[in-house]
């Protein structure tokens, strides 16, 4: 027998032995969505799936049996590059719907950053396995686009002679559209993948061309797809309100006033985050971020239908959840839709983030369809203060475990120890486990060393791997997600001896960073008016730097939040009180190093003596040493080098009762010495 035979036998076995429930087969198709979602190897992550007490042989039996499925799933088809049959079988699937091509974008139904398995259709057509991917597939010819940071990967991953390979500014879908499309032909897509603007966008292309544009009602890489992953499954558990501060019922009469006031009698959710938050819940459906895919309608009175796979829905949840939430199957969403247009309400639908196949439903069934902004966005930004309090915690916490690290990283160089990127970003990871609330790494670690450092968002991969060299930089850009705090923070860390062009450029980013964190500026100031001060010191030496300074963050959600940000594009959304950001300005010598100095922010209010505006400023609230060997004093304001040493002296006297255990002695010590004044 082989091991999955073997595994099945023993859980059949154990099914019968613990309990009546469900079938066999109906188990293994359960199961299958388990291993389709992250982290399937961890008891804790998919237990309350099996009922309230599962008996401790049904967990050992269903463990087994995820292990053997996991290993007989493999990559789920994908390899690289793809091989040349997928394209033809997939234009002639085109073919038999009357259409000359397809749009194949790398995203989900809930326009997530992060996408399950069974989205990759991008990584199954051309084996590119990036997450900035977007193809093209036309009758002719077919592109495959991507962004910077994948120029060599993307390179290595695709068959060229199959696909071009285009830079998605540079060489963008537009051109390549209006020069291969046939004159009056017909573009496809799946209205599920893309937001009523995107489809605006997609339009004005294809029409320019002559030509127009076709909503699929399925997309027809799915049947082609063997071993497609199943849709995944992970528990929907309450998340509490000694985290979230506020309880899901007052959330929803207040998104549902905030509804009401817009002119709208519902509102459809899609995005993840928005229905975690709104009811106060966390999956784990997606890597880094714990989400539960589903989508929501909330009335205007705070009535809800939570529509999700329901076997997600443990039992803990619904009772969570209350009378005023009908949890459905995902199955009823469009029974949901057809329900609003039938009694002709008004609903609310973002245009930005809702994928354009709601709007086109409930216009369908004849309801009123408001463009408005996802109304949960603004409240979740603004962190009240339970999340607050909980949220500094994980980053007290958070900086203690990366102070060991930094420890270690230092002990390993200077015993001349061998080190390479994905090593010492899995002991990173191992710190920040030891703590009891953490759940995951908030995103991919980036570990880059040397030239690789000045890859923006450089993702190591074995094939990428190096080896640390002396006398150059490491730049190392991570954080966790804990019960009651996402961290983010970015250190670049001298290995051996710095030169005076890395130093130079480091304070130069450092003396950026220092503005943000010490900017008072008014009320309704956006993060684009204050974007150019983290350049300054920069453009002053005809440098710059090609990356957002600020993105928003969440609390045990996203750790790239909306609709906040500092960068240099044009933004209309105001800083408010409780918003939190990254603070990361930086600097890149291509093939040479990277910098950049990332601590995490809080927008407070801020009393100035003798003015006439309310004003705000930040809080920083990241702990952890800034690399004194890279920073030249004599660059400095006598205000910058106040500021550092007072945030050096915050970072010691905080961490140091952190570091209480026996084995923490030299760690405090190395702290002490890391945290010493600059300048004289």
């Amino acid at each position: 027998m082989t091991d999955l035979e073997q595994a099945r036998a023993a859980l059949s076995d154990a099914l019968l032995k613990s309990r009546p429930g469900p079938s066999l087969a109906e188990f293994e198709e359960l199961l299958a969505g388990v291993v389709a979602a992250p982290r399937a190897d961890d008891p804790a992550r998919w237990s309350e799936l099996l009922g309230d007490e599962p008996d401790d042989d049904l967990i050992a039996a269903t463990g087994r049996m995820l292990n053997a499925m996991a290993e007989s799933a493999g990559e789920g088809g994908i390899v690289s590059p793809a091989p040349a049959s997928r394209l033809a079988d997939l234009r002639a699937a085109l073919s038999d719907l009357g259409v000359d091509g397809f749009i194949v974008p790398r995203a989900d139904a809930h326009q997530s950053e992060y996408i399950p398995a069974s989205a990759h259709r991008v990584a199954w057509l051309t084996g590119f396995t990036g997450s900035a991917g977007l193809a093209v597939v036309l009758v002719g010819r077919a592109a495959v686009f991507t962004d910077g940071r994948y120029t060599l990967q993307i390179r290595d991953q695709v068959n060229a002679d199959a696909f071009e390979i285009r830079h998605v500014t540079e060489e963008p879908a537009s051109e390549f559209i209006a020069d291969a499309l046939p004159e009056g032909g017909t573009l496809a897509y799946d209205p599920w993948l893309h937001t009523e603007g995107d489809v605006d966008r997609w339009r004005s292309m294809v029409e320019a061309r002559g030509g127009s544009l076709k909503a699929l009602d399925h997309n027809p890489i799915d049947p082609l797809w063997t071993g497609k992953p199943s849709e995944p499954i992970s528990p929907i558990v309450p998340h509490a309100d000694t985290y979230t501060g506020e309880s899901s019922s007052d959330k929803r009469k207040r998104i549902g006033d905030a509804v009401e006031n817009a002119g709208g009698d519902a509102v459809v959710l899609s995005a993840p985050e928005s229905i975690a938050w709104l009811f106060n819940v966390r999956g784990g459906d997606v890597p880094n971020t714990p989400l539960p895919l589903s989508f929501a309608i909330l009335s205007k009175d705070g009535t809800a239908s939570l529509f999700a796979d329901t076997r997600k829905i443990v039992s803990r949840t619904r009772v969570h959840l209350g009378n005023a939430v009908e949890v459905r199957p995902l199955s009823d969403l469009d029974a949901g839709l057809k329900a609003l247009g039938e009694a002709k309400k008004s609903v609310l639908v973002d245009p930005a983030t809702s994928p354009a196949r709601l709007a086109d439903s409930l216009r369908g069934a004849g309801a009123t369809v408001v463009k408005e902004s996802d109304p949960v966005l603004l409240p979740k930004a603004r962190k009240n203060a339970t999340e607050l309090a909980g949220t500094r915690e994980a980053h007290i916490r958070d900086g203690a475990a990366f102070v060991r690290f930094l420890h270690w990283l230092d002990g390993a160089v200077s015993d001349g120890a061998s080190l390479d990127e994905i090593g010492v970003a899995e002991r990173l990871r191992s710190f920040r486990a030891e703590d009891p609330l953490f759940r995951d790494v908030s995103f991919e670690t980036i570990s880059g060393s040397g030239p690789n450092g000045a890859i923006v968002h450089y993702r190591v991969l074995p094939e990428t791997n190096r080896a640390f060299g002396m006398n150059e930089l490491y730049l190392v850009d991570s954080g966790a997600q804990y019960l009651d705090g996402t961290t983010d923070i970015t250190r670049t860390v001298a290995i051996g001896t710095p030169g005076a062009i890395e130093r130079d450029r480091f304070t130069r980013v450092l003396k950026g960073h220092i503005a943000i964190a010490t900017l008072c500026f008014p009320k309704n100031t956006t993060g684009s008016q204050i974007d150019a001060l983290a350049r300054a010191p920069l453009w002053s030496a005809g440098l710059d730097f090609d990356h957002g300074t600020g993105h928003g963050v969440g609390t045990y959600l996203g750790v790239h939040e909306g609709p906040q940000r500092i960068s240099k594009g044009p933004n209309t959304v105001g800083l408010e009180p409780g918003m939190m950001l990254s603070n990361e300005p930086g600097y890149y010598a291509a093939g040479a190093f990277g910098i950049r100095i990332e601590n995490l922010i809080v927008v407070e209010e801020r009393a100035i003596d003798g003015g006439d505006r309310p004003m705000l400023g930040f809080e920083t609230i990241t702990l952890a040493p800034i690399d004194r060997r890279l920073i030249d004093p004599d660059l400095l304001t006598e205000a910058e080098t106040v500021w550092l040493n007072d945030y050096h002296r915050w970072v010691r006297e905080t961490l140091m009762p952190r570091l209480d255990r026996e084995s923490d002695a030299p760690v405090r010590a190395w702290l002490d010495a890391a945290t010493a004044p600059v300048g004289g």
